[in-house]
Parts: C-alpha cells; sequence; structure tokens
C-alpha cells in the first residue's frame, strides 16, 4: 500500500514536468544536490520500514520523514565531529556516512530495522543510528536522556586537550546533539542545557550545538505555537539560530553559521530547525485518531524531499523529469537491499544477545589486577587508616596512576567532600583534575558518561544515595547500555562514587540514610563494589578504576556512611576496624572470609559486617563456630565463594542492612537456590521502610540483636519467623 507523502511527491513534482530544460550547475547546486540525495535515502528508508513491517521482517518504524533537512546539518559539520542523534535523523547518518566515506548507510540502516545480526553498530540488538568510525554514538533513548552525556562529551575534549590525554576526537571538534521539540520540555534536556551555559557562564569550554528539531507535536501532543523559541532564543550564553527545517538552502546556511559559531567560540549554541512530521510518529501510530486529513496533508506542502526538487528545478539544477528519475532509482536501491536483508540471520541464543555483557566480565575476572602501589603519595598518613582516609589515599593513587582521571561532584574539591573523603586531592593535583559540579545528578552523572568515551577517567560522586535516584537512568539508560548496544565498539568506563547505607548518627533522615539499592541490582553489565574495611575499600577502589581503563566498566562504588570514620570494632579504642593501607590487590567479584567456624555461616556486606563480627564473638563464646562471609561485590556476586562456604557448615545466616524487598539478600539467597544448597539459610534484613529522623530508624534497619536471635533460628532448625 503507497503511502500518501509519496504519491504527493510523485504527483507535484509530475505536474512540474518541463522537457527539455536547460541544466545549469554551482557549487552550491551540487552541494544541494549531494544533500538531496540523502534526504531521498531517508524518505525511501523510512518507506522501506513500513514495507519491511507489513511483511513481518521489520521491527522499527520510527522515520525521520519530514526532518530530512537535518542532513543539511551533517553537511555543515566535520566527520570527525561526535554526534549524539535523534531518532528522526535518517539523513544526517546519510550524509555523514558521505562525508566519511567507507561505509554503506542505506544497507547500515536496514540491518538495523530488520535486527540483523551484521548490523555493523549493534549487531542485531536495537535499531540505533551509530558507526565508530562515522564518530556517530548510538542512542536507544531520545526523550533527552542522552543531553547531559553530550554535554559530557562536549566539556571533555577540551579537558582532555588541557590535560595532555589521547582523546577519540579532534581537539577543534563540535559535538552535535539533535533532539525533538517534545523532549526539549523533558527535565534532563533543561538540566544538561543549564549545565552547559552553567560552564559556559564560568569560563569552561563546551563545544557544544544542541539541535531542536520542532515539528510541534510529541506522538499526540501539539507543542504550543512559539514554545520552542520563547523558551531559548533569548537563553543569555546560549547562542539562538533558527531555520526553516523546508529549505535545505536556509538550513545549510544556518547550520554553517552556528557550527562555525560554537567551533570558533567554543561554547554552546541552540539551533532550532522548525520541521515537520509526515507518516505520523511510527507505523503502528493512527494518527488520524488526534490530527484532521486536512491538517495532515497540509503539511504536504512543507515536505523538505519536494522543497528540495522544487528549489532543485526552479534554480535549473534538475528538470522534474530528472528529479523523478532520481527518486525512483533511489527506491530501487532500497527496496532492492530490503528485499535481501529481510532474509539476514537473527540473534538466535540468550548467549548470542547477552555477550557483550558477558565479555566483559570474563575479561574483568580474567585478568589480573594490578596492586597497590608504595609510592610516597600513596602512604603519607601512617597506618592504620580509617575507610575515609582509605578511599582518600586510593584515590590519590588512582590519579597519579591514570593521567586522564578525573574527579567531580558536589563539594568534592574545596571543601574535600561532605565527609572529607576527598579533602587534599584538590591541592595534589589541580583543579583541571578536581573539581565541584552543579547541584545536578543527572548532570554529574552525564558529565561521567561523556568525559569515558571521550578519553579520560571519570570518578564523580553522588553525595547521598538517596540522590542517585532521581538520575539513575543516566547509568541504566545511558551508560551501562553503551557496550551492549555498541557490540563494546564504544565504551564509557566510570567509577561513581556514593555516600551509602544507614547508621549515620546525628545528621539522618531518609536523604542521608538511604539503603535501597534496588535500583541497580538489576541493571545488567556494571560492577558494584560494596567495601566495608579499609583495606578492601582502597584496592577495590583500584580495581574498579582498573576495570573502567582496562575494559570500559562501569562501576558503582558504595560507601558506607557510618563506617567512613569508625576505628573501633570490638570495644572502645580497640582501633580494630582501622587497617594500613593494602599491599595486594582485590580482585572482582570475589568475597572475603573471617574465620573457620563449622556451625554457621553469615554472609553479608557493608555495615551488616562489622555487626557480623560482633555478633560471631558473642555465639563464639558459648561454643558456636562461625565463619562470616563478606561479599564486597554486589555485581558481580561471588557465586562461588558464597556457595562454597554455605556448604562447609551447612547453615545460612544472610545478614542484608538492605530491606527485605529487593534487598541484597534477595540475589544471594536465589543464588544458593539455583546452585542447589539443601542445607538451611535464613535472612534477616532491614523492613520495607523509608528510614525516618533520629533513634525511630534503629526500629527499623537491621541490628545485632536481630542478628543474634536470628542466628539462634538458623542453629535450632527453625523453620518459621527467620527473617525480620
Amino acid at each position: 500500500m503507497a503511502e500518501p507523502i509519496d504519491e504527493h511527491f510523485l504527483d507535484r513534482i509530475g505536474s512540474l514536468r518541463s522537457g527539455s530544460s536547460a541544466v545549469s550547475r554551482s557549487a552550491t547546486t551540487d552541494r544541494i544536490l549531494e544533500l538531496f540525495d540523502a534526504q531521498l535515502g531517508s524518505r525511501h528508508l523510512d518507506l522501506a520500514a513500513r514495507w519491511l513491517r507489513s511483511i513481518g521482517r521489520g521491527f522499527y518504524t520510527i522515520g525521520s520523514a519530514g526532518h530530512e533537512s537535518n542532513a543539511a546539518v551533517a553537511g555543515a559539520l566535520r566527520p570527525t565531529d561526535p554526534a549524539l542523534l535523534h531518532y528522526r535523523s535518517g539523513a544526517f547518518y546519510l550524509e555523514r556516512a558521505r562525508q566519511g566515506g567507507g561505509s554503506d548507510p542505506i544497507r547500515d540502516v536496514l540491518e538495523g530495522l530488520v535486527a540483523a545480526t551484521s548490523e555493523p553498530m549493534s549487531g542485531g540488538r536495537h535499531k540505533v543510528f551509530g558507526r565508530a568510525d562515522l564518530a556517530v554514538i548510538p542512542q536507544t533513548s531520545t526523550i533527552a536522556s542522552h543531553l547531559p552525556r553530550a554535554v559530557g562529551v562536549a566539556f571533555s575534549i577540551p579537558r582532555a586537550k588541557k590535560l595532555g590525554v589521547p582523546s577519540p576526537w579532534p581537539a577543534d571538534a563540535v559535538v552535535i546533539c539533535s533532539f525533538g521539540d517534545a523532549s526539549a520540555n523533558h527535565s534532563t534536556a533543561l538540566g544538561a542545557i543549564n549545565t552547559a551555559v552553567h560552564s559556559a557562564y564560568q569560563g569552561v569550554p563546551l563545544p557544544l550545538l544542541f539541535v531542536c528539531e520542532d515539528n510541534g507535536i510529541g506522538i499526540s501532543v501539539r507543542t504550543p505555537e512559539g514554545w520552542i523559541a520563547s523558551n531559548f532564543a533569548e537563553r543569555r550564553g546560549l547562542e539562538y539560530f533558527c531555520a526553516d527545517g523546508s529549505d535545505l538552502h536556509e538550513v545549510l546556511a544556518t547550520a554553517t553559521a552556528a557550527s562555525t559559531w560554537v567551533r570558533t567560540h567554543r561554547k554552546p549554541a541552540f539551533l532550532h530547525l522548525r520541521t515537520v512530521r509526515l507518516m505520523g510518529h511510527a507505523g503502528s501510530d493512527v494518527e488520524s485518531a488526534y490530527r484532521g486529513a486536512s491538517e495532515i496533508s497540509a503539511d504536504y506542502a512543507r515536505d523538505p524531499v519536494l522543497c528540495t526538487a522544487r528549489w532543485l528545478i526552479e534554480n535549473g539544477a534538475l528538470t522534474a523529469e530528472d528529479a523523478l528519475e532520481r527518486y525512483e532509482a533511489k527506491r530501487a536501491l532500497v527496496i532492492g537491499a530490503a528485499h535481501e536483508i529481510a532474509e539476514l540471520p537473527h540473534l538466535g541464543s540468550a548467549a548470542e544477545v547477552m555477550k557483550p555483557l558477558t565479555e566483559m566480565m570474563r575479561d574483568i575476572a580474567s585478568t589480573p589486577q594490578p596492586g597497590p602501589t608504595s609510592t610516597p603519595a600513596a602512604t603519607v598518613a601512617v597506618a592504620p587508616l580509617t575507610l575515609a582516609q582509605a578511599v582518600n589515599r586510593a584515590l590519590l593513587e588512582v590519579l597519579e596512576r591514570y593521567p586522564q582521571a578525573v574527579l567531580f561532584g558536589e563539594d568534592v574539591a574545596r571543601k574535600g567532600g561532605v565527609y572529607g573523603v576527598t579533602r587534599g586531592l584538590l591541592d595534589s593535583v589541580g583543579p583541571a583534575r578536581v573539581f565541584d559540579t552543579v547541584l545536578d545528578e543527572q548532570a554529574i552523572l552525564g558529565l561521567a558518561a561523556g568525559a569515558g568515551i571521550s578519553g579520560l577517567l571519570p570518578i564523580a560522586e553522588i553525595q547521598y544515595l538517596a540522590y542517585l535516584h532521581n538520575a539513575a537512568d543516566q547509568i541504566r539508560g545511558e551508560a551501562a547500555t553503551l557496550q551492549f548496544f555498541s557490540n563494546r565498539q564504544y565504551r564509557n568506563p566510570m567509577v561513581v562514587r556514593i555516600a551509602a547505607y544507614g547508621y549515620q548518627k546525628g545528621f539522618g533522615g531518609h536523604f542521608h540514610n538511604d539503603n535501597a539499592v534496588a535500583a541497580l541490582r538489576d541493571i545488567p553489565g556494571i560492577v558494584i563494589a560494596s567495601p566495608s574495611r579499609p583495606d578492601d575499600a582502597a584496592a577495590m577502589m583500584l580495581a574498579c578504576a582498573d576495570a573502567a581503563v582496562s575494559h570500559g566498566a562501569v562501576c558503582i562504588f558504595l560507601e558506607p556512611i557510618a563506617l567512613y570514620h569508625s576505628k573501633d570494632l570490638y570495644e572502645d579504642g580497640d582501633g580494630e576496624w582501622m587497617s594500613s593501607y593494602p599491599t595486594e590487590p582485590v580482585e572482582v567479584g570475589h568475597a572475603r572470609v573471617y574465620g573457620e567456624g563449622n556451625d554457621l555461616t553469615i554472609v553479608t556486606f557493608g555495615n551488616g559486617v562489622r555487626m557480623s563480627l560482633r555478633c560471631a564473638r558473642e555465639l563464639e563464646r558459648v561454643d558456636i563456630g562461625v565463619r562470616v562471609v563478606d561479599i564486597r561485590w554486589i555485581a558481580p556476586l561471588p557465586i562461588a565463594d558464597i556457595e562454597h562456604h554455605a556448604r562447609a557448615t551447612g547453615r545460612v545466616l544472610v545478614v542484608d542492612e538492605t530491606r527485605s524487598t529487593g534487598g541484597v539478600g534477595e540475589g544471594v539467597i536465589a543464588a544458593l537456590a539455583d546452585a542447589g544448597f539443601d542445607g538451611i539459610v535464613r535472612r534477616v534484613a532491614s523492613k520495607d521502610s523509608f528510614i525516618p529522623l533520629g533513634d525511630a530508624a534503629l526500629e527499623v534497619l537491621l541490628s545485632e540483636d536481630s542478628i543474634i536471635d536470628a542466628s539462634g533460628r538458623v542453629l535450632d532448625g527453625v523453620d518459621e519467623g527467620g527473617e525480620q
């Protein structure tokens, strides 16, 4: 079934037939002809997507129809300028491929539409616009979630140059980030734009071109007329450019001016393209349910493919017959390729689908971890160290070991962190490598994602675990997915430090005591470290940095607030919670075991380690042999170690300071069940509650008394009441 926009183009151009018109050529018309070819390719790819779906071979029909003028945006840039693209950027991608050479973009897109394993970016895992050799960074979510990363990339290009470290992007590159008018209302977009302007206001170079392709509608919700211009045209610190998206010649001139301005001034700019959406939101979208037929057909007059053809005919570059011939030749090329590509194989097993994730974890596990060094800087403090001091020393060692490492977040520089964990690091390595950010967790994590893909090793701090949740999609939807959807061709190494968990005294309440980690636990392919002892914390920080640098890993580092400055374990003044700076590495995914008791195995982490060791001593006083397994790594979970020590006693108590529902203990018990463990296993955890202020917090948090009580039930073989 023919699409109305296809018939409309043929009818309108057909009515312009002029026979043997003289054809004139100039540099301008030659340039427009090149861009017209990208427009034609994009249009017929959209038509092919609908056809492939109709025969059950295609899986993606969100198209670029009406946005084909973005070919001129690509034309105004260099093929080495990194691009993070909107899902309606088909013509941009085709023109970028023409500039870069060496690829077949028609085939690239078609292979993505049918989820073929041969698709060069994601390997059949998603339909994306992306190629490493074209500096197109793949994006799978387009509701503005890629804008913070774009800010991070733009920040990192001049920062890498300043630090003298290699970057995949040229030092004078411009970052391009495109999105729709509906996405421009998202808090993520507004936060990213604010961060860019805030940085530029302070004189920080940030060469970023925001491109808002404004078609006036988000699926079925209309954008108020003039809203984008009203919101951004007068934004101080954000240079504003605007063009009619139906006029390719105007878009090329305006995009050239905008990109030149950004490249020259190294500041952000906003390019507003007034476009039109044709063929609905996607193939499944019944546009007539919310738009009248006359309104839909009226938009056909602004079809950029039609308008470009008319311009070329009116300016003597083509005859009408030539335009139709090019249009049909492109159709034949695309549909011919679509027939062939429709038969290509898909991913056929879970192992194939998950390969980028499992391969990364296997690489981390099989690579020897570099041990801590004994450089004078790393051993400034005389042992023993607290947890906070050990993390501080490890961060300094990471900064010394990796010249591309940068550390940032709220209050981390001059103040040295709320708890003093980063104190002195600014003075040691300077403000180019340790610096404060805006108070916006999305901006912090987006900066990390953009920096990691641009040659830096970002170490970002989220001040409290509770603050992570408003920005978790920057990890879940952006950072963690990149290796998966690029088949490991793109990687964004990063370490995210988070002050975590409960039990903080004198300064607490929900936002400063949070024990919810479920939002992290279900993200595939990330490393989650949860140290409790100072020596572990230092060695695990070094292991995370190595996993990030060597394998592109996204590492989350959960630091127990309540243990930052703890010194004692059993009695006041014993100093047994402190330790010297480590001399041996800690391998990712391996537990630490205390004791060799044969009666009970306690599996725990974080604050639970200290409580469990105290409880173990009480139990041992009545001749109960206990071993305490500190899992240390929430992901990958040290399943082999857990199973081994569970079988050694046959009785397991999982001590979990996170919540009963969604807590870490669920994963431990499931792992034991999957391993066929047939001994006694029980769990004691914190309540399914937010953490209140003051002593009331102790009513819902895991306690030593509850650990002792649960231990007794496990030892007695009691089947009921084993959970707090």
